[in-house]
């Protein structure tokens, strides 16, 4: 079955036909076939984090993205002296704020604006005065907005402090080349349905290996235990402690061969920033102008402004996309009003030309967007 539209989100997102073809068979969880699929999943993406990969290993989360990252906060973090630095500048950074403040667990924040990239100087500052800070946490795309955040100098400045590293990589991680080792993360989170390419059902943590060894205790969940899911992960050979979505495990692996046949991360980043550089081009051709300024503009999602001066109604334009054959997003962020376009995804150059000029129809056929 064909898609009625493509999706222009940071996802989910549009899949290969391959990927959605590769979960018509169903899996047993306890049965050796699937647990060896299992491990050849979690190599996989050791060796595509690492280049020292055996310092490394992958531990498989069911649920969202945001499970993921609730899993090593409230795992990793000790529960009698730990304190987390959350560095954010956006939604996905204020919600690790929210999540630690839940989970009991201190917290410092070192709050930026969500137009701008993280605060070194504020970040360490915040190091030099607060002794008691054990962990240090980024975003690295902040998806409210595509902002890059520049993690490299981030883990650089905690590492000089002697903190243990989380990066939020759930946008980023497959779509831009990161080498957890080089960089001394010590815990990268990502999803199965972002730029991998595969369906939503559960996320993953790279996680280094002697930090995640010394964690047992820790965890203030049963179902979200990271240790404990690593541990079962190692002993049993691939089995999860309780049920996995192991169709979407099936598809994550045939994502996996997909992104490898297309050269691997950095082929797929040089198309991520063709279609982002084509579309801001084109939807700036058409009167719409980016909300981030270029250096600080991930490849993933683009915010756009709503045009000045104009009738413009965010759900007119999406519902007339959309009859066209494109779902994008609504904005959020907080001071001014925009939406976003991701072009991440089985999305090419082809589907950015065609978007640009249904826009340019769109905006043609409505005269009050037009430029």
């Amino acid at each position: 079955m064909e898609n009625p539209y493509l999706l222009l989100t940071p996802g989910p997102l549009s899949t290969s036909k391959e990927v959605r073809m590769s979960m018509l068979r169903d899996w047993c969880t306890w049965d050796q076939d699937y647990n060896e699929l299992v491990q050849e999943v979690r190599n996989r993406l050791t060796a595509l984090a690492a280049n020292d990969s055996d310092a490394y290993t992958a531990v498989l989360m069911q649920g969202s993205g945001t499970f993921c990252v609730e899993s090593v906060i409230g795992s990793v973090i000790p529960q009698d002296k730990g304190k987390l630095l959350i560095a954010t500048n956006g939604a996905y950074g204020d919600r690790i704020v929210q999540m630690a403040k839940m989970l009991n667990i201190p917290v410092a924040v070192s709050v930026t604006d969500e137009r701008s990239s993280t605060n070194l100087s504020e970040i360490k500052k915040i190091l030099d005065t607060d002794l008691d800070i054990t962990h240090v946490a980024v975003v690295h795309c902040e998806t409210t907005t595509g902002m890059l955040n520049p993690i490299e100098e981030v883990c650089r400045l905690a590492k000089e402090y002697h903190k243990v590293t989380i990066v939020d990589a759930m946008s980023s991680f497959g779509g831009i080349q990161i080498d957890v080792s080089a960089l001394r993360i010590d815990y990268l989170i990502s999803s199965a349905n972002k730029c991998i390419q595969g369906v939503p059902g559960f996320g993953f943590v790279i996680a280094n290996r002697a930090e995640l060894e010394g964690c047992k205790g820790f965890a203030r969940s049963l179902s979200l235990d990271l240790y404990d899911q690593y541990r079962t992960m190692e002993e049993h050979h691939g089995k999860w402690r309780f049920t996995s979505p192991t169709h979407v495990v099936r598809a994550f692996y045939q994502a996996l061969l997909e992104l490898e046949k297309e050269g691997g991360v950095p082929a797929r980043y040089e198309r991520y920033r063709c279609n982002q550089k084509r579309l801001v081009g084109g939807m700036m051709e058409n009167g719409f102008k980016p909300l981030l300024k270029e250096e600080d503009q991930s490849p993933i999602i683009t915010s756009f402004l709503y045009p000045k001066n104009r009738e413009f109604t965010f759900e007119s334009f999406y519902k007339r996309l959309k009859e066209k054959g494109f779902v994008i997003y609504p904005g959020k962020i907080s001071k001014v009003e925009t939406f976003r376009i991701g072009n991440i995804g089985e999305v090419y150059p082809k589907d950015i030309e065609r978007l640009v000029e249904t826009v340019k129809d769109v905006n043609l056929s409505e005269g009050v967007f037009s430029v």
